[in-house]
């Protein structure tokens, strides 16, 4: 392969890029198809058709509109979430194994979980979305000030320091918070762990606006974080404001990553693997990034639901702790390359 195809990946001109897409795309549909039709019961798609078309109020399709529709949606939303917010983060720092937690977006989010059921007596899952979304707000908020202490400006290094920081003396507030009090904390493992279940059309719906405005950012930004990624000497020398674009991009990237770890919890890895691979694929094209992190964020993470509903039925093991086992070996491949690079 010469060294401009490296660069560019195997998807490298436009039509390859468009053809790879609606590939992309098409694989989408098909895991969503999968997550309406497979779980501890198994129902068929024609079935799954009726329901969506035609509900009769049978057993079935209470199944697939009450239960596996929200859940889905849940999933498409929250993977949109992560892989958009990944792609930012790593175009953001400049590292290619940045993930949307190095923010304290999941550190944050968990805390603020935390004290609405230790103070506030907050039980629903409805009632953990606006705390946990407050949450993820206001540590990289945090995050933020901190990393600009006494500067002005901030750097991607002193962002992940600060971020790594910050986010490891939230991790240890909140696992106090829940030794001290186990028996209250129960609730919270599971939403900790990572998971889809018992997602309402409600929290689908709550965060919904927050993830539209953090896509029109992410896009906004996309171009702007290709210019970055030469440099900041030179993205001021090709008119790139640097600094607005560096705040829009965070600002996405906490509605975004904040959204979706609201629904769902916790989720690692999704953010990281899914724009690394999409990187490796597409070149470094930030908006083709992006375009493709959006889909196939979805796809991993739907799949890991599936996946998880089927391994242990009529058990179910949380998506994050699914991924989290591919994910694992993925990360230490990549560590493993002699050169991990963002091109």
């Amino acid at each position: 392969m010469s060294p401009s195809a490296a660069r560019t990946g195997p998807a490298g001109s436009w039509p390859a890029r468009t053809l790879w897409l609606v590939v992309a795309v098409l694989v989408l549909a098909a895991v969503v198809a999968a997550s309406l039709a497979v779980g501890a019961k198994s129902i068929a798609v024609s079935t799954v058709v009726e329901a969506l078309t035609g509900f009769d109020g049978s057993g079935e399709h209470l199944v697939v509109r009450d239960l596996r529709v929200p859940r889905t949606l849940a999933g498409l939303l929250v993977g949109v979430g992560l892989g958009a917010s990944g792609a930012l983060i790593q175009a953001l720092t400049r590292n290619p194994l940045a993930d949307p937690g190095l923010l304290g977006v999941n550190a944050g989010a968990a805390l603020a979980v935390a004290l609405g059921i230790g103070v506030f007596g907050v039980g629903s899952v409805g009632g953990h979305l606006w705390f946990a979304f407050a949450g993820a707000l206001v540590a990289t908020l945090v995050v933020h000030l901190v990393a600009t202490a006494g500067r002005g400006a901030v750097d991607p290094v002193r962002l992940t320091l600060a971020g790594v920081a910050t986010g490891a003396v939230l991790v240890g507030v909140t696992s106090a918070l829940m030794l001290l009090q186990p028996r209250t904390f129960d609730h919270m493992r599971g939403w900790n762990a990572g998971t889809l279940v018992g997602r309402g059309t409600d929290v689908v719906l709550t965060p919904l606006p927050f993830v539209a405005v953090g896509l029109v950012l992410a896009l906004v930004a996309a171009r702007s974080l290709n210019g970055i990624a030469l440099g900041e000497d030179v993205a001021a020398s090709l008119g790139v404001r640097v600094h607005r674009t560096r705040a829009v991009a965070v600002l996405a990237v906490t509605l975004l990553a904040g959204a979706a770890t609201a629904i769902a919890g916790p989720v690692a890895f999704v953010g990281l693997m899914v724009p690394h691979v999409a990187r490796r694929v597409v070149g470094p094209d930030q908006r083709w990034i992006l375009l493709y992190a959006i889909v196939l964020a979805p796809v991993v993470l739907l799949l890991a639901d599936v996946v998880g509903r089927v391994a242990t039925s009529p058990g179910e093991v949380p998506v994050g702790i699914v991924t989290a086992f591919v994910g694992a070996p993925v990360l230490i491949a990549l560590m493993r390359r002699k050169k991990v690079s963002g091109q």
